[in-house]
Order: structure tokens, then C-alpha cells, then sequence
């Protein structure tokens, strides 16, 4: 696998033979071939970027089109016939494998420092699809891939277009407004996905009854949420947003309730201890297991066994 590791976005615009960026800390790119071109341009990504690995060391959205091969991370594989977007926060790393795109593409390279004095300097680390993988991309309609070209050209031209004392603010602006249909549409993903959520939830659910079940819980503690989403092949943000659109709960939350559920069971067993029941399930201490029990049952565990009695 080709490992390529860009520094700077000059770095990158070398690499892939771009103009020179406009400003060291943004730029935006818009590629089109005409037909033969974009042929014998497919032929030799194909050669050339088989498999690849990229990191930046800047925020990175690209668009494009899927025309052979799929997206590829872990065991999952996905149809990317329409539009497909991608985004890595600095420093992640993206990894494809077999992938042809089309000749037309977008994409926007900015530095963190870019956003410095704006208010999306805080607010972009809430959008949590900077940090999904690869087969988590977020896969358009024709309808939306074209509100998101619309908005790629409005910050294409305020980009090529002499820059004045205004351009970095509407370039912002417009980025912010391309990060919300996104957000949107992720959530439109999401629920469009249901099987596949469902699918995810109870694999979820079967990792924590094989955890429980071989008596991993009281050998290493409660999984972290890290931790089942390497199980699942998936980044912890992804996992997280797919529970949370399942069940209206975050993956803590069904770790809690899992644990509870299985609490209400063990506690009722003869000659069985608070503390001892706290341990088993993985708690360090047994005064955590029954606050978290109270807060989510009503009652405390001494409160549960008498009324159960």
C-alpha cells in the first residue's frame, strides 16, 4: 500500500499536480476532464492508487463520484454509485482500496489556524463526521449532490476571484452553511439505513453478552466505547451517532442500561452481596454501581432486592 503523508496543503497540491494555493491555510480544487482524458486519467488511478493511505495534517472534504469498485474499510463494503463525500480531521488517516472516481471532483483543504477569529473554530469540532471512516462516507442524492456543488462554486468563486477584507468571512460562511447540509444529510443517512442500524445495534449487544458471558466484565472492567467500536470495524463517533439515531441513547447510555439489566438478574440470585454483584459487572468500586443502579432503576440495589422479595 502506497503510504503518502501531506505536511502542508502546498504538499498536497504538489503531489497532485494543482495550482499553487491562493493562501497557505485554504484552498479549493475543482477538476474536470473532457471524455478522452478522463479515460486514460481513470486507467492510470487505477495502476496507481489501487490502495492507498493518505494523512493530512488539515481538515480535508472532498466530493466525488464512484464510477468502479467500491469504498472499502474492515469487512464492509459499500456502492458509492452516486456522489460520495469524505472527510478527515488532521491527522487521520483515510485508506482505499481498488477505487476508481470519475473525472469530476471537488475538494477543500483548510488549516485549523484558517479559522482562527471565527466562530467555527470551536463549533467544527462538534461535527463529529471529521472523524468517521472511510465506509462511513456520506453517500448523496442527485438533489443533494447538487445544493452541495452549488454551494462548492460559491466558495470556489469568492476563492478565485480577488480577495478582499470580506472573502475570508464569506468563505467561512458558505463552509459553515456546506458543514450543516451535511449534517443534515447524515442524519437523512442514518435514518435511510435503518436495517443496517439495527444490523450494527445487535452485533453491539452480542459483544457485550460474549464480554459478559466469559466473565471479561469482572477480569478487565467495563468496556470502553473505543473498544466495541474497534470490534465493530467502525470509528467511536460513527458507532455512537448510529446507536444514538436507533434507540434515542448513547453508546454509554447502553452500556449503563446493559449493565443494569444484568445487575436486576444477578442481585436476585441466592447469597449474592451488593459489592459482589458491583465487581462481577466490572465496577472498581461498589458505591459507583449503586448510584449509577439508582439513578437509572429509581431505587437502590438494597431497595430492589426488598421490593423483589
Amino acid at each position: 500500500m502506497e503510504n503518502l503523508n501531506f505536511k502542508t496543503i502546498a504538499d498536497f497540491h504538489r503531489h497532485y499536480n494543482i495550482d499553487e494555493p491562493e493562501n497557505p491555510l485554504f484552498s479549493i480544487s475543482h477538476s474536470k476532464l473532457d471524455e478522452n482524458e478522463s479515460k486514460n486519467a481513470t486507467c492510470k488511478k487505477n495502476e496507481e492508487f489501487e490502495s492507498v493511505s493518505i494523512t493530512n495534517e488539515f481538515y480535508s472534504i472532498s466530493l466525488k463520484n464512484i464510477i468502479s469498485g467500491e469504498i472499502t474499510y474492515g469487512q464492509t463494503k459499500y456502492d458509492c454509485s452516486n456522489g460520495t463525500m469524505l472527510f478527515t480531521a488532521p491527522g487521520q488517516t483515510m485508506s482505499f482500496k481498488k477505487l476508481v472516481v470519475s473525472s469530476e471532483s471537488y475538494h477543500i483543504s483548510f488549516h485549523k489556524d484558517y479559522l482562527n477569529g471565527t466562530h467555527l473554530y470551536e463549533k467544527i469540532k462538534k461535527y463529529n463526521f471529521f472523524n468517521y471512516n472511510v465506509n462511513e462516507a456520506l453517500h448523496l442524492s442527485p438533489k443533494e449532490e447538487e445544493i452541495i456543488k452549488n454551494i462548492f462554486y460559491s466558495i470556489e468563486n469568492e476563492y478565485s476571484n480577488n480577495q478582499d477584507e470580506f472573502s475570508k468571512e464569506l468563505i467561512v460562511s458558505h463552509l459553515e452553511t456546506l458543514l450543516k447540509y451535511a449534517d443534515r444529510f447524515y442524519k437523512r443517512q442514518f435514518l435511510n439505513r435503518e436495517a443496517i442500524n439495527k444490523a450494527l445495534f445487535t452485533r453491539f449487544k452480542e459483544i457485550l453478552d460474549h464480554y459478559f458471558e466469559n466473565n471479561l466484565l469482572e477480569e478487565h472492567g467495563i468496556p470502553s466505547v473505543s473498544w466495541l467500536a474497534k470490534q465493530l470495524d467502525l470509528s467511536q463517533r460513527y458507532m455512537s451517532d448510529t446507536i444514538k439515531a436507533e434507540t434515542g441513547k448513547t453508546a454509554v447510555d447502553q452500556i449503563n442500561l446493559y449493565l443494569i439489566e444484568e445487575a436486576k438478574n444477578l442481585l436476585l440470585a441466592p447469597n449474592t452481596s451488593i459489592s459482589a454483584t458491583a465487581y462481577k459487572l466490572g465496577f472498581e468500586y461498589p458505591q459507583y454501581f449503586s448510584r449509577l443502579f439508582k439513578k437509572k432503576v429509581g431505587m437502590s440495589p438494597k431497595q430492589y432486592i426488598e421490593a423483589q422479595c
